[in-house]
């Protein structure tokens, strides 16, 4: 199974997915995108395949997107696109695909919808919360 990521290594949701990734056998690609930045066509596809909306991808937290005035619904698609090109942290992380689809893995545990297999419990994130128990179950 091919499965890509689209990580920051400094956002620990991003780095509990490919934690869980690597946990279960996988050896992703892993795109750091804050330095191989976006492009338009790029995100468009990403989105329309996790069926997410430029609004619905748009970070907030810990971003500039307040003080560019992208938090207000006024602004188009096509004016989120163009700002996400130009400042990749916006675009809310991580994205991944693999041969079950595509999603944006908020919280962590929606990568388990992504993978064939999945690692041995227990599996936590970083902060303690328990994602698989003893039996490999989803909590």
């Amino acid at each position: 199974m091919s499965i890509v990521i689209h990580h920051n290594p400094g956002c620990g949701t991003s780095t509990n997915v490919l934690d869980i990734i690597r946990q279960a056998g996988y050896d992703p690609v892993v795109v750091e995108y804050l330095n191989t930045g976006w492009t338009k066509e790029q995100l468009q596809g990403l989105f329309a395949a996790a069926d997410l909306t430029p609004r619905g991808a748009l970070r907030t937290y810990k971003t500039n997107a307040e003080e560019l005035g992208l938090t207000d619904p006024s602004v188009s698609d096509e004016a989120l696109l163009d700002a996400m090109v130009e400042n990749p942290v916006l675009v809310n992380r991580p994205i991944v695909c693999s041969n079950k689809g595509v999603a944006l893995c908020r919280p962590s545990e929606k990568i388990l919808d992504l993978l064939q297999n999945w690692p041995a419990g227990p599996v936590y994130k970083k902060d303690g919360e328990m994602i698989l128990d003893e039996d490999g179950n989803r909590v």
